[in-house]
């Protein structure tokens, strides 16, 4: 319906590392095979960040790309959100180290943390911005870099994870497309499931701290699928009928990219034919917040979304939360 502001967005851009890590090269690392990898997770290679390389270093140019897609300069930003769970440091923000790396000094910037679910929660935020009137445009970024929080002896969380950036402009629209309706929401009483210790006041920094490995990513892996499986299949479900659709309508739903065997229990759950639902967790592996928009930028230089789709996003991540956007593209 044209004539209801909607926060739309106006361009898009990634950036992924060069370095490709597949199976094989795990097979060398830890106690693992190509096979077991690819039945339980559907990943056949990641990328990896070089040593050394930041989450902002990693999103400036998913940044640059997206505004320059957008047709806006960096001094058209009002706000600069910054999805992340491997932030350049403590403070200041990474989401600060975008904003001067691209010019955009003087708006708002700051960074929030959802792990997986991150680009979500970041939507919706930008989502009530927008709709409020108290920005026009917004650059979200999403950025990881979990191989420097992964634990490489650990056979099981290892082989999942792999790094990315990408980055949307988010602006003000009428015109009937845009994000219809978002969805974001946690339960603490899961928190121990997806964890990773660092260096917080949890855990602050000790004489063992970079031998200590709950300061790298742990995760129960058994219980994590069942409750993501769960809370993303509601949520999408909740999110359809409150706004007058059912998953028949749906052109294209883009999952967080965690495994492929949670991907298709979702699309199960919902009903949903295999070609509904975008996938490419095969090619990086779980890149936590960025996965979607990583996702969500091929589909559409692929020709998967076309202009007045309806496009479902959903995901969950540690916390743990979870959430779900719907957009009319």
């Amino acid at each position: 319906m044209s004539g209801r502001l909607r926060a739309r967005i106006l361009g898009q851009g990634i950036n992924v590392p060069s370095r490709v890590l597949t199976n094989a090269d795990l097979e060398k690392m830890v106690d693992t095979s190509d096979e077991w990898i690819i039945t339980r997770t559907g990943i056949r290679e990641r990328r990896i960040a070089d040593k050394g390389t930041s989450a902002s270093q990693l999103a400036i140019p998913a940044a640059r790309q997206a505004l320059e897609k957008a047709g806006i300069g960096p001094a058209d930003l009002d706000l600069i959100l910054v999805a992340t769970s491997t932030p350049d440091m403590m403070f200041p923000s990474t989401a600060c180290y975008i904003q001067n790396a691209i010019g955009a000094n003087g708006c708002g910037a700051f960074d929030l943390l959802a792990a997986c679910s991150g680009f979500i929660y970041g939507l919706n935020v930008a989502d009530a911005f927008i709709k409020s009137g108290a920005a026009k445009n917004i650059l979200l970024v999403a950025s990881e870099v979990f191989s420097q929080i992964l634990n490489w002896e650990d056979r099981t969380t290892c082989v999942l994870f792999g790094d990315g950036a990408a980055a949307v402009v988010i602006t003000a629209a009428n015109d009937g497309s845009g994000i219809i309706d978002s969805r974001i929401q946690a339960d603490g009483g899961f928190a121990d499931l997806l964890t990773a210790g660092g260096c917080g006041s949890r855990r602050p920094i000790g004489s063992n701290t970079f031998e200590d490995k709950a300061y790298c990513l742990e995760m129960k892996g058994n219980q994590t699928f069942k409750v993501a499986v769960k809370r993303m299949s509601d949520v999408a479900a909740s999110l359809l009928k409150d706004n007058g659709y059912t998953a028949d309508d749906l052109a294209l739903v883009i999952p967080h990219q965690a495994n492929i065997r949670i991907i298709n229990a979702v699309g199960k759950a919902m009903s949903l034919p295999e070609d509904k639902v975008y996938t490419n967790v095969d090619r990086y592996g779980n890149t936590s917040a960025a996965s979607i928009p990583i996702a969500m930028y091929e589909a559409a230089e692929e020709g998967r979304l076309k202009k007045g789709d309806l496009v479902l996003l959903v995901a969950f991540g540690g916390g743990l939360t979870w959430g779900a956007a719907l957009l009319r593209w």
